[in-house]
């Protein structure tokens, strides 16, 4: 899979942890953007549209969980979501993080970086084979302006199958 031109947010509160991920992501032919609160986080997943982003839960200004919460709802699950935690340990967090809040995968620190890399070629190839599936917009768009203007020409087709 081509990965030069997939951007990921990386947010973490620890410099160290968010320096590690951000030097293994651009090692890696990744586009990587970062930041070290949920605020500045929000701020650029709104003005770069990034197509992952990997998160720690405890984060300073928005939490880790509310962050992945709202994304989760106004990209309406289009952009996978990962938490990376060192303090919610356990199976409870997992579960809740993944069916409730809305995210794709969940990592406890420290984290085996080859397992997350997977993880995230892996959403983003099921992110890719959706849009593969997914007609083209204009041609969505061609379809409904037809119906609009002849809305008896598809009518007419069933009668004469």
């Amino acid at each position: 899979m081509e990965t030069k031109e997939k951007t990921l947010l990386v947010v973490d509160y620890d410099q160290q942890s968010l320096e590690d991920l951000v030097n293994f992501f651009q090692n890696k032919n990744f586009r990587v953007l970062k930041a070290s609160d949920g605020q500045t986080a929000y701020e650029i997943f709104k003005k770069e549209n990034p197509d992952i982003v990997i998160l720690e839960a405890i984060l300073p200004k928005i939490h880790g969980f509310d962050l992945t919460k709202k994304i989760y709802q106004e990209s309406g699950g289009r952009i996978p979501v990962i938490i990376v935690t060192g303090l919610y340990k356990g199976p409870q967090y997992r579960h809740e993080a993944l069916t409730s809040l809305g995210a794709s995968e969940y990592f406890e620190k420290p984290v085996d970086f080859e397992r997350l890399l997977a993880a995230v070629i892996n959403l983003l190839r099921e992110e890719e084979s959706l849009e593969a599936d997914l007609p083209d917009s204009h041609a969505v768009i061609s379809r409904l302006a037809e119906r609009i203007m002849n809305p008896y020409s598809q009518i007419q087709k069933k009668k004469s199958i």
